[in-house]
């Protein structure tokens, strides 16, 4: 099953339906699934059919458990994605869409849920070489992170926002001078709720201190 997983900002506020949609509102840290009124800046993941079962440059993975297999591809604006929402939405007309978009394709058998979480970074902290059980899009709140996946490194500042696939390894360095944070929904197998997903590709880097630190908002399963 292919589905659309987007990200929509929305810097005047946002009213949503119920539906897999997960709203972020940024003045008061908090994070809503599914019908939701944010008055102020707000950040809203949705995840819902594409327009067509086309997905370009096609990508295979599997997990580090040898079991799932992830497809993504870019999307780009007129996104599906907002179809969740009340007309006269703030913030949605200045963009035409999602400010990032991907297909994925999941695994239906395996009931997949949704996780809202947000790390944070203290100045010189490190991310080592790491991997998810499945996909996520992230949202910097403020400071920096430099990011290395698949052979590409991109430095991501306040408002930025990245897809990572899960199973492609990631390291990640955060401002040696600011305190860093970003939010961020992952789309999970069942399995994993309430579990700690972060898996090093080296052993040994499980047992360094990891000073960075996840704070769960919210999981709910994907209807």
């Amino acid at each position: 099953m292919h589905v659309l997983f987007a990200l929509h900002e929305h810097p005047a506020g946002v009213t949503t339906e119920p539906g897999n949609r997960i709203v972020y509102d940024l003045a008061a840290d908090t994070a809503h699934f599914g019908a939701a009124a944010v008055a102020g800046p707000a950040v809203r993941w949705e995840v819902g059919r594409p327009a067509d079962d086309s997905v370009h440059e096609l990508h295979h993975y599997e997990d580090f458990l040898g079991l799932q297999r992830w497809a993504l591809a870019p999307v780009t604006g007129g996104s599906p994605a907002s179809a969740g929402e009340h007309p006269g939405d703030a913030g949605e007309g200045a963009t035409g869409g999602a400010a990032l978009a991907v297909v994925v394709e999941l695994d239906e058998a395996r009931r997949p849920l949704l996780r809202c979480d947000r790390v944070d970074f203290p100045p010189g902290a490190v991310a080592y070489r790491h991997v998810h059980p499945g996909p996520g899009v992230r949202r910097l709140l403020f400071g920096e992170l430099t990011v290395t996946t698949a052979g590409v490194t991109a430095t991501h500042r306040a408002g930025d926002c990245w897809f990572e696939s899960g199973p492609e390894s990631v390291y990640a360095e955060a401002s040696a001078t600011q305190a860093t944070a970003f939010v961020r929904v992952m789309l999970l197998p069942a399995k994993w709720a309430g579990r700690r997903t972060i898996r090093y590709t080296d052993p040994a880097d499980a047992d360094r201190p990891a000073r960075q630190r996840a704070r769960v908002f919210l999981e709910e399963p994907l209807a």
